[in-house]
C-alpha cells in the first residue's frame, strides 16, 4: 500500500472543510475579481504546488522581476512621487508645480490641455473652449520657458503626458534646458510617447499609424544619443483601463502595443538592449487590492518573459518592468467626494505593494473639476503616509508567498499569455486597432462592469448603495474663461516678434525630412527654437502626412 502523500492529507483536509462550510450564508452566489477571475473561500499550499520558485518568483532584482526590479526596493530609495497638473496658462501651471514641489514631491508630471495633445495653437477655431481646460496651453518655446521658470531641470525629474506632439514638447523641454545651461545627457524623465493607445481607447492621434510609429521610433533613435538618461516612452495601460478594460485586458493589450514599438525599434536598425532599457510603462490601479497586487507582480514576469524569449534581449535591464501607476479617474464619485479619498488610499497602498517605481494619487474632488490645491496638497500626503508611517515600504514584495496573491499571479499571467497568443496570430496590435477589435473587447468589459453595478451584484458606496442628498461642495477649482484670451495674445506677440523667415526656413526643412527616411527630432528641435508653434510643426506634418481618420 503506498503511503499517503502530505499533499493527498491536505486535500482531504480540504475537501473536509469545504463541505463542512458549505455555500450557504454567503453574502454572493459567486465571488469574482474585476477581471472576472473566481476568488475561492480558502487558499492553501494546494494552490502554489506548481510554483516553481526560482522560475517563477525568484528574487527582488534578479530574473524573472516578480518580486521587484530592485533587490532592496523602498529600502533604498522610495517610489517617485508625481503629482499630475497642468491647468489654465503656463504661469499658473508654474506656480502648481512649485507648490507641490515645496509639499515635498520628488518629481513633475505635467497634464497638457487638448490643443497641445492634438497639435493645434491656442487662437485655432478647433481650439475654441479648450484652451488651458484639462491641462496647460502650450502653443510655443515661450510657454514651456514661463512653465519651467525657476525650476532646475538638472535637479528634477519631469513626466509628460504628451502623445500625438510629444517629439514638438521633447525638443521644447531640450530647448528650456540649453535656456538653463543643463546638458540634454543629464536631463531625467519620461516622455509618454504611446501613439498606439490613443487609437485604441484615448482619441488624441493626428496622423495615421506608420508615420506616428516612425516618429516614436525617431524619438527612440535620438534619445539613445542624445538623452540617455531619458525615458523615451511610457506604454500606457491606464488609459485601457479608464476606457473599461479590466485588469487582465491592461496588461495584455498594453504589453501587445510594446512588442509592436520593440519590432519598430528593431526594423529601425537599432539593437534591442540599446532601447529596450529606456522604456517604461503606466498603469491604472483600482480598487480590488489583492488583484491589483498580483497584476503587478505577474506584469514584470510577463514583459522579461518577452523580453528575453521572444526578442532575445540580453541585459537585465531590458527585461525590468519600470512603471509609473496612476490612481484611476474611473473609479472616483462626484457624490460623497470624501469616499475618494478612501478609494484613493487603498488603490495607492495597491501600487506601493505591488512595486511600483512613481505614483500619481487623484485628488478628492476629481469627479467634479480640475483638483484645488488642498485636495492635491492631501492626495500627495496620502503617498507620504504610505511611506513614512504605514512600515510596507519597509519590506521587500511582502505579499510573495501568499497562497491567494501567489495563486492569481499566476492565473492572471497565464490569461495574458493567452490574450497575447490570440493577438499575435490575427494579425498583432496594429491589425487589432485597424478591424477594431482592441474597442470591442474594452466595450464588452465596460458593458458587463456596468450591469454588474446597476444589478447591484457590485456595490459603490455613494453611487448604488449607501446614497444621500449630499450637496456638491464648494470650493471647486474653475479655470477662469479669460485664460484663453489671454494666451491667444500672448502668441500674436511671439508670431509678432520672432524672426518669421527663420521660422520659414526651419518648417521647409521640416517638411523635406519627413518626406524622406531622416530623423525628424534634430528638425523639430530647431523648428521649436526658432519659436515655431506647435501648429504650425503639426500643420507641416500634416501636409506629409495626412491624417487619421
Amino acid at each position: 500500500m503506498t503511503p499517503t502523500s502530505g499533499q493527498d492529507l491536505l486535500q482531504r483536509d480540504v475537501e473536509r472543510w469545504k463541505q463542512k462550510q458549505g455555500a450557504s450564508g454567503q453574502r454572493k452566489k459567486a465571488f469574482v475579481t474585476s477581471s472576472e477571475i473566481p476568488v475561492e473561500p480558502l487558499y492553501t499550499p494546494l494552490d502554489t504546488a506548481a510554483l516553481d520558485y526560482p522560475a517563477d518568483a525568484g528574487f527582488p532584482g534578479e530574473y524573472p522581476f516578480t518580486r521587484g526590479i530592485q533587490p532592496l526596493m523602498y529600502r533604498t530609495r522610495f517610489w517617485t512621487m508625481r503629482q499630475y497638473a497642468g491647468f489654465g496658462d503656463a504661469l499658473k501651471t508654474n506656480q502648481r508645480f512649485k507648490l507641490l514641489l515645496d509639499a515635498g514631491q520628488t518629481g513633475l508630471s505635467v497634464a497638457f490641455d487638448l490643443p497641445t495633445q492634438m497639435g493645434y495653437d491656442s487662437d485655432s477655431p478647433v481650439s475654441a473652449g479648450e484652451v488651458g481646460r484639462v491641462g496647460v496651453a502650450i502653443d510655443t518655446l515661450r510657454d514651456m520657458e514661463v512653465l519651467f521658470d525657476g525650476i532646475p531641470l538638472d535637479r528634477v525629474s519631469t513626466s509628460m503626458t504628451i502623445n500625438a506632439t510629444a517629439a514638438i514638447l521633447l525638443a521644447m523641454y531640450m530647448a528650456v534646458a540649453d535656456r538653463q545651461d543643463v546638458a540634454h545627457g543629464t536631463l531625467e524623465g519620461t516622455i509618454q510617447n504611446d501613439i498606439l493607445k490613443e487609437y485604441i481607447a484615448r482619441g488624441t492621434y493626428i496622423f495615421p499609424v506608420e508615420p506616428s510609429m516612425r516618429i516614436t521610433t525617431d524619438i527612440f533613435a535620438y534619445c539613445r544619443q542624445h538623452l540617455p538618461s531619458f525615458n523615451t516612452i511610457s506604454i500606457s495601460g491606464y488609459h485601457i483601463r479608464e476606457a473599461g478594460a479590466n485588469a487582465v485586458q491592461e496588461l495584455a493589450f498594453t504589453f501587445a502595443d510594446a512588442i509592436e514599438y520593440v519590432k519598430s525599434g528593431i526594423r529601425a536598425g537599432m539593437d534591442v538592449d540599446e532601447f529596450a532599457p529606456r522604456l517604461s510603462f503606466f498603469f491604472g490601479v483600482h480598487n480590488n487590492l489583492i488583484e491589483e497586487i498580483a497584476k503587478f507582480r505577474a506584469a514584470r514576469k510577463i514583459w522579461a518573459g518577452i523580453m528575453k524569449h521572444q526578442f532575445n534581449a540580453q541585459g537585465p535591464k531590458s527585461m525590468m518592468l519600470r512603471f509609473h501607476t496612476q490612481t484611476c479617474g474611473a473609479t472616483l464619485t462626484a457624490q460623497q467626494p470624501d469616499n475618494n479619498v478612501v478609494r484613493v488610499t487603498i488603490q495607492a497602498l495597491a501600487a506601493v505593494l505591488g512595486g511600483t517605481q512613481s505614483l500619481h494619487t487623484n485628488s478628492r474632488d476629481e469627479a467634479l473639476a480640475l483638483p484645488t490645491e488642498a485636495s492635491v496638497r492631501l492626495a500627495l500626503r496620502t503617498q507620504q503616509v504610505i511611506a513614512h508611517e504605514s512600515g510596507v515600504a519597509d519590506f521587500v514584495d511582502p505579499f510573495a508567498g501568499s497562497y491567494a496573491v501567489e495563486s492569481l499571479t499566476r492565473e492572471i499571467e497565464q490569461r495574458v499569455g493567452s490574450y497575447l497568443d490570440r493577438i499575435a496570430k490575427t494579425g498583432g496590435a496594429i491589425k487589432w486597432i485597424q478591424n477594431g477589435s482592441f474597442k470591442t473587447e474594452i466595450e464588452d468589459s465596460a458593458y458587463r462592469y456596468q450591469q454588474a453595478i446597476e444589478k447591484k451584484e457590485n456595490i459603490v458606496v455613494g453611487i448604488n448603495e449607501f446614497t444621500d442628498h449630499e450637496r456638491t461642495p464648494i470650493g471647486l477649482l474653475r479655470v477662469d474663461p479669460e485664460i484663453e484670451k489671454t494666451q491667444v495674445t500672448r502668441l500674436n506677440d511671439v508670431r509678432k516678434n520672432r524672426d518669421n523667415a527663420r521660422v520659414e526656413r526651419t518648417l521647409g526643412a521640416l517638411r523635406e525630412a519627413a518626406g524622406t527616411g531622416e530623423n525628424l527630432m534634430p528638425f523639430i528641435y530647431d523648428a521649436v527654437k526658432a519659436y515655431a508653434s506647435i501648429g504650425e510643426i503639426s500643420d507641416t506634418l500634416r501636409k506629409v502626412f495626412g491624417e487619421y481618420r
